[in-house]
């Protein structure tokens, strides 16, 4: 593969203009020179003389003209210029209690492989490693690249991270993998620098790159699963607080005299929203019923005893969500996880009691939707922090 030397692969502000013009692409996708400007606040005449070198380099190619971009009325269309697929790639990882999924991506964002397997639940972290490594390079086969085209990886797991250490928090739900420094085990398996985060941080940031959070610069990410969580975009950046742990709402107490949580309160909120508690509340009436899926179809197949325990879970959500807009006012949340299938009978109720918790000012600026990326947000959110802090240098070659 054509290589960029060390140029932009790091997401650290450079002085030199063509070093700041290839980080935005790789960190943005295909854009107009107009974009380039404006993102990287050089001048128009600067971004195309040097768009112009990188095109005679092979290290960018024009995409066949497109509209301008959404929003925007009339006007002449753009053309746009990205990354050559030659530039390398970049690899995300998605670790849950059951799951072990890997996607590839160039840096056009254009996604090359992706493949997903089930694991035992509750696996050691040295289980899991091996098996999304092994994941890793059948998923780099496919799109016809190997390790040393890799520029960045990303990976996510169900629990806080605690950034300065990279170490999961002991209220994870893989607890084989509490204490582990996540990032330093990945990387020794695969021989490259792997970024991690959790998966509701991942499932904002893939989102707010390919889904419903496109453009829109302040966005919850609401992941409704087994265990609950929220991603933060913040000014158009994601945020995740001093240690990397900031939108930790599924423990957030709701009911101080509820079950007692892993985390060791009472009442939080995974305990009366997650999957599990779902299913827990179903156990009377519908014994049989196994996983959140079949609940799921039970529901949109008019189950009411299915329908109400959903929209209970969706209340419950709604009344912390509430306490999120009060405090952040964000534009839109997006709802995310295995409990997103639901719908509008998980959604509606989760609005009414956010209407009710919240000041009205929030509550008006706000609006919930259903995620449009499925189970596949934290796997391309991971493929997007690798975008975004990817630092394996490049091997040079031949122009």
């Amino acid at each position: 593969m054509r290589g960029l030397g060390t140029v932009g692969i790091t997401i650290m502000g450079r002085a030199d203009a063509r070093d700041r013009i290839i980080t935005a692409l790789i960190q943005n996708g295909a854009a107009s020179r107009a974009e380039l400007a404006r993102r990287t606040s050089l001048a128009p005449s600067t971004v195309s003389a040097i768009i112009s070198e990188l095109l005679g380099e092979g290290l960018v190619v024009e995409q066949a003209t497109q509209s301008v971009r959404a929003g925007t009325k009339g006007g002449r269309p753009a053309t746009l210029v990205a990354l050559d697929r030659s530039a390398g790639v970049a690899v995300g990882i998605d670790i849950g209690k059951q799951h072990v999924r890997v996607a590839v991506a160039d840096l056009a964002h254009q996604l090359l492989a992706e493949r997903s397997e089930n694991v035992t639940p509750d696996l050691p972290a040295s289980e899991g490693i091996r098996a999304a490594a092994a994941l890793v390079h059948k998923t780099l086969g496919d799109a016809a690249a190997d390790l040393s085209h890799v520029v960045g990886v990303g990976m996510g797991l169900p629990g806080p991270v605690h950034a300065p250490t990279g170490q999961l928090g002991d209220s994870t739900i893989l607890p084989g993998w509490v204490g582990v420094n996540a990032a330093q085990a990945m990387t020794d398996a695969l021989g490259l620098r792997v970024e991690v985060d959790n998966d509701a941080n991942l499932g904002a940031i893939g989102e707010w790159t390919w889904g419903a959070g496109r453009d829109c610069t302040e966005v919850i990410y609401l992941k409704l699963a087994t265990g609950i969580g929220a991603g933060l975009i913040i000014g158009g950046r994601p945020f995740t607080g001093h240690g990397g742990t900031a939108g930790e709402i599924g423990h957030t107490v709701v009911d101080p005299a509820g079950p007692i949580c892993r985390c060791g309160n009472r009442g939080c909120l995974e305990m009366l929203a997650g999957s599990g508690a779902v299913l827990n509340a179903l156990r009377p009436s519908h014994g049989n019923v196994q996983t959140i899926a079949e609940v799921l179809e039970l529901a949109a197949a008019g189950d009411h005893g299915c329908r109400r325990a959903i929209a209970d879970a969706g209340q419950a959500v709604g009344t912390a969500a509430a306490t999120l807009c009060n405090l952040i006012n964000p534009r839109l949340i997006v709802v995310g996880g295995e409990m997103a299938a639901a719908g509008e009978i998980l959604i509606d109720p989760l609005r009414e009691a956010l209407e009710r918790g919240a000041i009205r000012s929030a509550s008006h600026d706000v609006e919930v939707v259903q995620g449009t990326l499925g189970d596949r947000a934290e796997v391309l959110g991971a493929v997007a922090l690798a975008l975004r802090h990817g630092n394996q240098p490049l091997t040079a070659s031949a122009g």
